[in-house]
Parts: structure tokens; sequence; C-alpha cells
């Protein structure tokens, strides 16, 4: 089963999340914030990571930069899942070692396509 990484300050995006992903057979893990999700990716080794820009703490961006910084983690391929949707700040995400960039709003299936056909390359 492939393990999802969901990073969001708002628990009715990672509640989203977490439903339309499991109920197509991954497994969801969560945080909140990007030190946690640091340290979840660190210990856990998710397939995939699904995080947003706007967080506390640690922003979606710094937070993927040192992800890929982390010989740990800097294989793991990160999507940002951002409402930020002007071509800057996607264009940031690509920068900063995003895989992909996925605005919101976005639809459960896009979302499901995204991350299986990511998973499947």
């Amino acid at each position: 089963m492939k393990r999802v990484l969901a990073v969001d300050d708002e628990p009715h995006i990672l509640k989203l999340v977490a439903f339309s992903l499991s109920s197509h057979g991954f497994e969801v893990l969560q945080a909140t914030d990007g030190m946690s999700a640091i340290t979840t990716a660190e210990q856990e080794r998710p397939d995939l990571i699904l995080m947003d820009v706007m967080m506390p703490l640690l922003n979606g961006y710094e937070a993927c930069r040192r992800l890929k910084a982390n010989p740990k983690t800097q294989d793991i391929p990160v999507v940002m899942l951002s409402a930020k949707s002007q071509l800057a700040e996607q264009s940031e995400g690509i920068n900063c070692g995003a895989e992909d960039y996925i605005c919101k709003p976005f639809t459960p299936k896009d979302l499901v396509e995204k991350v299986s056909s990511i998973l499947r390359d």
C-alpha cells in the first residue's frame, strides 16, 4: 500500500485529502505544519508528500527545500497543494523541488489521478 503524507493547517482540507486517497487504497499520514511534516517524513518515509504552502511555523516552500536537502527525504516526491494559484507562486513551488503543483480548489478525482500518476512513474 502506497503511503502519502498530507500536510495542511486546515482540518477540513486534511479530512478531504485523507478520505479521497484512503478510499482509493492509499494510506494517509497527516501533519499540520512544515516542521511536523519534515519530522514525519524522516520517520515514516512516505511514498509522496502533498504540501500546503501557507502554514504556521514553516511554510510549504521552505519545508520542501529542507526535505530536498535532506538525504533521508530527498527522493520523496512533493506536490504542492495550495490556494496560491499565480504562475510565480507555482514556479516557486517547482523551484524549491516540488514535483508538481495542484491549485485549490481541486476535485477529489483530480487529486487521486495526480497522486496515482506520480506514484506510477
